[in-house]
């Protein structure tokens, strides 16, 4: 891409993306602890499994033998999601838009498009911007899913309603950037902008992909 970079996740994202628990099969799953988020402040789909991985002691934990067939899902396994998200070309579509509107007026940043339960689908990156932008617009992105809304709406609101207060997360940022994705009447996700002129950028993001949630 010209303006902008695909953001790697990062190698807890690759360990958990190519050896999730969820690909063995068998009665061996059973006695298995499952991957799980690091912590409160995890990111939706941070899971991280227990190997391949230092424990709290500073020790690499070992990887377990393979199941029947190898460590890799098939050609013919189950979907990983199936909750309502954009399309992989329209949040990348979405990212780039939002991300190439603040690089035109100056600003470096990032973009993050997330599915309906809040796990990332794009994260985008303006070159010479830092890598901590993606996380931001996703932990905003975050907060429009939760609360249906835009975030910055969403941060007014808690400071005036303990209820919605209360189901704020570790993992939000309730600050103004991100917009939820509607299709045909449907939330599918959400975009996040961190890095300057954040809902500006957001929501270029937003109108650049208007045509293609129809």
């Amino acid at each position: 891409m010209k303006h902008s970079k695909l953001m790697v996740l990062g190698v807890a994202c690759v360990f958990s993306c190519a050896f999730s628990f969820r690909t063995w099969a068998g009665p061996a799953d059973i006695a298995r602890p499952a991957d799980k988020p690091a912590g409160p402040r995890s990111l939706p789909g941070d899971n991280l499994p227990p190997f391949g991985m230092l424990d709290d002691k500073g020790k690499l934990v070992p990887m377990p033998p393979p199941p029947p067939g190898g460590w890799h899902r098939g050609p013919s396994a189950e979907k990983e999601s199936n909750v309502p998200s954009p399309t992989l070309a329209v949040a990348i579509a979405g990212a780039r838009a939002a991300v190439e509107d603040c690089m035109s007026r100056g600003y470096l940043g990032a973009a993050t498009v997330v599915d309906s339960s809040g796990e990332a689908r794009a994260m985008l990156s303006a070159d010479g911007a830092d890598g901590s932008h993606v996380f931001v617009a996703q932990r905003k992105a975050v907060t429009a899913v939760t609360f249906k809304m835009s975030s910055a709406k969403a941060l007014d609101m808690v400071g005036k309603d303990k209820a919605m207060a209360a189901r704020v997360t570790p993992n939000m940022f309730v600050m103004f950037g991100a917009f939820p994705i509607v299709s045909k009447g449907e939330m599918i996700g959400a975009i996040g902008y961190s890095g300057g002129d954040d809902e500006a950028c957001a929501m270029a993001g937003l109108k650049a992909i208007q045509e293609k949630l129809k």
